[in-house]
């Protein structure tokens, strides 16, 4: 029922643009769950992409040409073997941890701890591609200017990846949108359900 419906007066358009947002209405344990599924989302989109690359990895030492590889580039091979495989087990980590904590109402737990995971495994196959790429051009075209090739490659990830994100919510924060203080926390404002809860509590 609307505040019209209810007899009460209705927000002017003027209100309803200054009115702080309260988010979703949702309990501690259904944002857990909806966090939780956005979160494997993610994690399949980058497990395909750590796939693929520690794959393909894996079979470069099985090529005949490896041989040739001098020492340095064979040590920038191994970095990027193993940073691969890093990058494969925090990403797939959250799937461990749900069969840990799974029915021992620790969700939430469950969310953080993952998630702080995926993140760092998001670093790992962002190093792991560029010790990969640095060693192809290397490789390939035997020149100096692989080195900056890849840290220019690797300046692009550091921007889609963090500086455009963080950049938005700068922004978003900045034209006063959201609660500030529920977002530093790690929590989302929520109305009603939330806020009544709190007052209930003595």
């Amino acid at each position: 029922m609307t505040t019209q419906e209810s007899g009460g007066p209705a927000a002017t358009p003027e209100q309803a643009r200054t009115q702080p947002r309260t988010g979703r209405q949702e309990s501690p344990e259904e944002r857990a769950d909806r966090r939780w599924s956005e979160m494997l989302q993610e994690v399949r989109v980058a497990q395909t992409g750590s796939q693929i690359l520690f794959g393909f990895l894996l079979s470069v030492a099985f090529m005949p040409r490896f041989a040739e590889l001098g020492d340095f580039d064979r040590g920038l091979y191994v970095v990027a073997v193993v940073l691969g495989a890093l990058a494969t087990a925090a990403l797939t980590a959250p799937v461990s941890y749900h069969r840990v904590l799974a029915g021992r109402r620790l969700k939430p737990q469950l969310v953080d701890g993952a998630a702080r995971l995926v993140g760092a495994g998001l670093v790992l196959l962002a190093l792991a591609v560029g010790s990969a790429l640095l060693l192809l051009l290397r490789v390939a075209t035997g020149s100096a200017a692989a080195a900056g090739i890849a840290a220019g490659v690797m300046l692009w990830f550091a921007t889609c990846w963090l500086f455009l994100p963080v950049h938005a919510l700068r922004h978003y924060l900045a034209n006063g949108h959201g609660n500030t203080s529920g977002h530093a926390n790690g929590h989302e404002s929520t109305s009603g359900y939330g806020q009544d809860r709190s007052h209930r509590r003595p």
